[in-house]
């Protein structure tokens, strides 16, 4: 059924979208900053925009606020082709989110306004607005699950996509700065975890669902053994772990260097669910996200870093290949 609905190409992702602020040029220091580049944000966004870039179809579901910012943001889902049918535009003292992110390694600093965020007025009756039997398979990412109203209103979401039969993908993506407290965090994740066919998280987040970061990877490999499908076990510059089946993929990155460590998992995940969408293999979709994780980390901005169709494969054609190490994907 999981690969069946992604072949769809056609998803509904649940989750925020936001403006980025980038000082420029590359490796400004926000305090020395007299020019912003300015861009969509916020990973369900980041999310939906590279798909489309990949050749999919994504629609959004969320919150933006009635203002110049929330305007700016329904502009962009436009330019990108995300659909916007079900993006609410709420009034009051909500705001859409505001981040600002430096494009350097050395010292980075992002810095995220998510006070009376807009994104977390998202409730029940804006995903019970969803037909989702016209998409192939919904996906989300962790801070939806943040706060209330959002909170309830994703968990509707995930029970009407099972209702309608589509897959659930699910990024970990635990931002510590949206959640009231660790243990609410550690609970309300791992009960999406639970509830998800595919999962996409790093060590650390898999770890902190387990509650220990030493038993992270066993937690994975437990979700793959009960509910879910696939689970991508990231672990940075050493490349991932995938358990699916009875399969374990080990597969390495593809090194670049970065400008900034934000936007690489929002596009892994375009990558890699584009090119199962595509048909391809397991072990060929692995590196095609890691290849789009690793392109956006080597560009200013999120969301305009994502490759589309042709620049991920000038790129897979002119770069040596993965870490040496894991030179082909090993699976066992």
């Amino acid at each position: 059924m999981v690969l069946e609905g992604i072949a769809k190409k056609s998803f509904i992702v649940v989750g925020r979208v936001g403006m980025d602020l980038t000082p420029s040029p590359a490796n400004t220091r926000t305090k020395d900053s007299d020019t912003m580049m300015v861009a969509m944000g916020g990973s369900s966004a980041n999310i939906a925009a590279g798909l489309c870039k990949l050749g999919c179809k994504a629609s959004l579901v969320t919150s933006v606020s009635d203002d110049a910012v929330g305007w700016f943001c329904l502009q962009q889902l436009d330019d990108y082709g995300v659909g916007r049918n079900h993006v609410k535009k709420i009034t009051g003292e909500y705001r859409t989110s505001l981040a600002v992110y430096e494009t350097r390694i050395d010292d980075h600093q992002s810095v995220i306004y998510r006070n009376n965020a807009a994104d977390f007025q998202m409730n029940v009756a804006d995903v019970e607005a969803v037909d989702y039997t016209q998409f192939g398979a919904l996906i989300t990412a962790g801070t939806v699950f943040a706060a209330e109203p959002s909170r309830t209103a994703a968990f509707r979401a995930f029970e009407l996509a099972r209702k309608a039969g589509i897959p659930i993908i699910f990024d970990v993506d635990y931002r510590p700065y949206s959640w009231p407290s660790a243990e609410v965090a550690a609970e309300v994740l791992s009960r999406a975890g639970a509830l998800s066919d595919i999962i996409v998280g790093n060590d650390e987040e898999f770890g902190f669902m387990a509650g220990d970061i030493n038993k992270g990877m066993e937690h994975a490999r437990k979700l793959a053994q009960t509910n879910a499908e696939i689970v991508v076990y990231k672990m940075g510059p050493e490349g991932a772990i995938t358990f699916t089946g009875d399969q374990t993929i080990r597969s390495g990155i593809y090194p670049v260097t970065a400008v900034k460590p934000t936007g690489a998992g929002d596009s892994f995940m375009a990558g890699f669910i584009s090119s199962l969408a595509d048909g391809r293999a397991m072990p060929e979709s692995i590196l095609r996200g890691s290849a789009c994780a690793s392109i956006v980390v080597a560009k200013p901005g999120c969301a305009p870093a994502m490759p589309n169709s042709a620049e991920l494969e000038d790129f897979l054609s002119s770069h040596p290949g993965p870490t040496q190490n894991q030179q082909e994907p090993t699976c066992t």
